[in-house]
């Protein structure tokens, strides 16, 4: 059931980054929200995060370990995150969710489930309810004596991958933030590798189009054809407030075409926007002892870390511009057309 699925991988995240500027209640066909974090499994904890922190340069918090499922944040400082989940004993105790995930992807690494984050969460469940989507009823952590969050999900997922929308409480004081150390909490949010956000999360299925209509209906419009040569795909940009979610299809051999092959629809990628992309790169070529290329791509020059075979994923880095929209690149593309 679809619902146990996002509760019980969601009941994890007991440490996730405060919700942005509140948004006005009144506009569920063009809901006022931004992508939120990823759950990516990896073969194991300490795989995972070796890989994020050695190989990557990102610096890995502490989680949790309830049923020997732990789980480990990468947090950004736009207040967008990572959530790590790995199997820590040769019994875990899954739960329906958990164990669906592990089938489909086999018990290798990966992601198939993404959040958007919102302040107008009872404007869009309404709207969504309206149109008979089958959204849950709300849940809230981690516990009701104290601020955290609310989210909702689906009993059938309308997208390709799995999602759920999630608002933060005002006071929610993730990483034991104490205002009089408000140094510490910058710090966890500073990485070797200079990344700062999270900007785009990338979704492959058969069916990109599919996809779009969806988002379309929820009040996510405005999508943009884009070509990914990169990782063999075509599909659509489509922007979630600062954000980009890109709907995606093989389009011939390449990436995209081999993890449909071997795995389905899923989380193809991940795009990081970094202070340096000099130091980013010098770090994964170290990383991986491979010198790595950059390309013109959707967010301005970019490069791809050889992450599939260890994370399930593609992850993409590229230079910060100010000021510069979600799908800006997707745009310029057609307009050379």
């Amino acid at each position: 059931m679809r619902l146990i699925r996002f509760v019980s991988a969601l009941l994890l995240c007991m440490g996730a980054a405060q919700a942005s500027t509140p948004v006005s209640a009144s506009a569920p066909a063009a809901p006022a929200a931004r992508l939120d974090h990823i759950l990516l499994w990896g073969r194991g904890i300490d795989q995972a995060t070796a890989v994020m922190a050695v190989k990557l340069g990102f610096q890995v918090r502490p989680g949790h370990d309830p049923g020997g499922v732990a789980n480990r944040y990468i947090r950004f400082a736009d207040s967008s995150f990572i959530e790590l989940l790995g199997i820590t004993r040769p019994d875990p105790a899954f739960d329906p969710g958990m164990q669906e995930d592990q089938q489909a992807l086999k018990g290798g690494p990966g992601s198939r489930t993404f959040g958007f984050r919102t302040a107008s969460l009872d404007a869009i469940h309404r709207s969504l309810q309206a149109l008979h989507y089958a959204v849950t009823p709300f849940f809230t952590g981690p516990d009701s004596a104290k601020p955290g969050w609310r989210l909702f999900a689906f009993d059938r997922a309308p997208l390709s991958s799995n999602t759920f929308f999630i608002d933060y409480a005002a006071g929610y004081a993730p990483d034991q933030f104490d205002p009089a150390n408000a140094g510490d909490y910058r710090a966890t949010r500073e990485h070797p590798n200079g990344a700062r956000e999270l900007s785009a999360i990338w979704l492959v299925s058969g069916d990109a189009e599919a996809d779009r209509r969806q988002l379309e209906k929820m009040g996510f419009g405005h999508a943009v054809p884009v070509k990914l040569p990169e990782v063999g795909a075509v599909g659509f940009c489509v922007p979630v407030g600062p954000t980009a979610l890109l709907a995606l299809q093989p389009d011939g051999k390449g990436v995209a075409a081999d993890t449909m092959a071997s795995g389905g629809p899923r989380v193809l990628g991940v795009s990081f926007g970094v202070d340096d992309l000099g130091r980013a790169q010098r770090w994964v070529e170290r990383g991986y002892e491979r010198t790595l290329a950059t390309y013109r791509g959707l967010s301005g020059e970019s490069f791809l870390a050889p992450t599939r075979d260890d994370l399930g994923l593609s992850i993409e880095f590229h230079a910060i511009a100010a000021n510069r929209a979600p799908c800006a690149g997707a745009m310029e593309g057609q307009a050379a057309k």
